[in-house]
Order: C-alpha cells, then structure tokens, then sequence
C-alpha cells in the first residue's frame, strides 16, 4: 500500500511542470514574485534598473500558461480574461503578446533586451537568463 501512495505522488508531482521566468542575458535584474506578477499585470511598466519591460506569454490554454496564473498571478484564466477586459474597455492597458510555443517565447526574450517572458523550465536554453522558477 505504502509503494502504491509513493508511486502514485511520484507521478502527480510529476503532472505539473514547474515554470520559469526568463529575460534577456543583458538584463541583470533581479526579480521576485511580486515585481513579476506586476510587470506582467501591467501594473509596473519596467524593471527594477528602470528598463522598459515588454512581457510576453503562451497562449491561453497552454499548461505552462495556466501554471504560471496560478503560481505567480495568482488567478484563473478567467479571472485574467475579465481583469484584462476591463483594462483594454478602459484603455489603461493591453495584455503581454501571446506567443504559441516555448520556442517562440525564447526566441523573442533572446533577440529583445527589453523582453520577459515564460517557458517549460524544460525548455530553457543558453539565449535567455532565468530569474525565478515557481
């Protein structure tokens, strides 16, 4: 019995990805969960050094997408759909750019200093810097 409950949290742990948080190389910023979750609430518009942040994200729907809403946002997909509906109605801001793959967020993070974005920790490579991880 004991085996089964350890096979069985072995493989739910599994389940979710963690998420990391990425930047480009240049950037030496150092961010905590709060600065992020602003940044990509548009409630900060640029990173600690004073450098206009442009957040990108996955596509709604995406796994990585809904862990990190979760994690880091601390919403639903929902609750984000109406906080940025709200935003755009009154024109105080627009959402991150969706991007369709991990590959695509790591590409414009690495070609755009002023970029951040999220990805698969799997999936991060030596053309973007990491910040955090959740």
């Amino acid at each position: 019995m004991k085996k089964w409950i350890l096979a069985a949290s072995l493989c739910c742990n599994m389940a979710f990805a963690d998420v990391a948080v990425v930047v480009h190389p240049s950037n030496g910023d150092s961010l905590d969960k709060v600065t992020i979750s602003r940044l990509f609430l548009n409630k900060a518009k640029a990173f600690p050094n004073g450098t206009r942040a442009e957040p990108v994200a996955l596509a709604e729907g995406n796994a990585v997408t809904d862990e990190f809403n979760g994690k880091v946002l601390n919403k639903t997909a929902s609750q984000l759909t109406a906080f940025w509906s709200k935003l755009v109605f009154t024109g105080k801001g627009q959402p991150p750019k969706s991007l369709g793959s991990d590959a695509e967020v790591l590409s414009t993070v690495a070609g755009n200093p002023s970029a951040i974005g999220y990805v698969d920790a799997g999936a991060v490579n030596d053309s973007v810097r990491v910040v955090a991880t959740f």
